[in-house]
């Protein structure tokens, strides 16, 4: 009886942990596949989130306003930082669509994408010392609208820009700048020489501004571009950004409503 009552309390026993065993594994397999499926449906919403906020403006009015609200936030520090998450990499991946192209110098306090708080897939951005174009650039820039109807094109100074510094104290003194920095100065001329008319404050300063409008001006009445400028499908601004408050300024071609 001792020996049957023993093997008794062993089964049992042995059948109680098996279960408890069997009920942990089935708890522990529900929580993981819970956590999977909670990961998966995350990684969903997201993908479909930046899908649904990934209307691009199809106007050049609409582009221009999505540029300056984005600065208006990095103005005052409300960044949304949009558009920069794995599902949105996962929209882009097949196919882009920016809403606009950027020229810009190579300054490194001045990188579009943030301070018009832009995200992946959003601009096209070009960037020269001086902001200044050739043959090369001129096709970077025409890119976008050419072959996808990007309807803005944005011609970005800066306040402080070195290149443009070095060109015209080069340019006044008559001096080459050594290397291939002599080709920038080169392409600077017209703005020194528009420059030079005045009497400026600031003729470095005024210079930047010179050759950002007269650089769009070039793009605004480019063969290829001028036609999509002419029915309104394209707006080529030009633009000023201060160092020291990180607001864009608009010198022209802003777009109407």
């Amino acid at each position: 009886m001792h020996g049957t009552g023993h093997l008794q309390r062993r089964a049992i026993l042995t059948g109680g942990l098996v279960g408890t065993a069997a009920l942990i594994t089935g708890c522990s397999s529900k929580t993981e596949s819970a956590k999977r499926a909670s990961t998966e449906t995350t990684a969903a919403a997201a993908k479909a989130s930046s899908a649904a906020a990934s209307g691009q403006p199809d106007s050049p009015w609409a582009a221009f306003a999505r540029l300056m609200d984005g600065n208006k936030r990095w103005v005052d520090g409300t960044l949304q930082h949009p558009d920069r998450d794995p599902g949105r990499r996962e929209f882009v991946a097949e196919e882009q669509d920016p809403f606009g192209v950027i020229l810009s110098c190579i300054d490194s306090r001045v990188p579009p994408e943030l301070l018009f708080d832009t995200g992946l897939g959003d601009v096209f951005v070009m960037r020269t010392g001086g902001q200044v174009v050739d043959s090369v650039v001129t096709g970077s820039v025409e890119y976008g609208p050419m072959t996808s109807g990007t309807p803005l094109i944005v011609v970005l100074g800066h306040q402080r820009c070195g290149a443009i510094k070095a060109a015209y104290k080069a340019l006044k003194e008559g001096k080459e700048l050594p290397g291939n920095l002599q080709a920038i100065a080169e392409a600077l001329k017209p703005a020194y020489d528009e420059t030079a008319k005045g009497k400026h404050s600031d003729p470095v300063d005024a210079m930047i501004r010179i050759h950002t409008k007269q650089t769009s001006a070039a793009l605004r009445s480019n063969a290829d571009l001028a036609p999509m400028v002419k029915k309104g499908a394209l707006a080529v601004v030009s633009a000023y950004y201060s160092l020291d408050t990180g607001r864009v300024e608009v010198l022209t071609g802003a777009p109407s409503a």
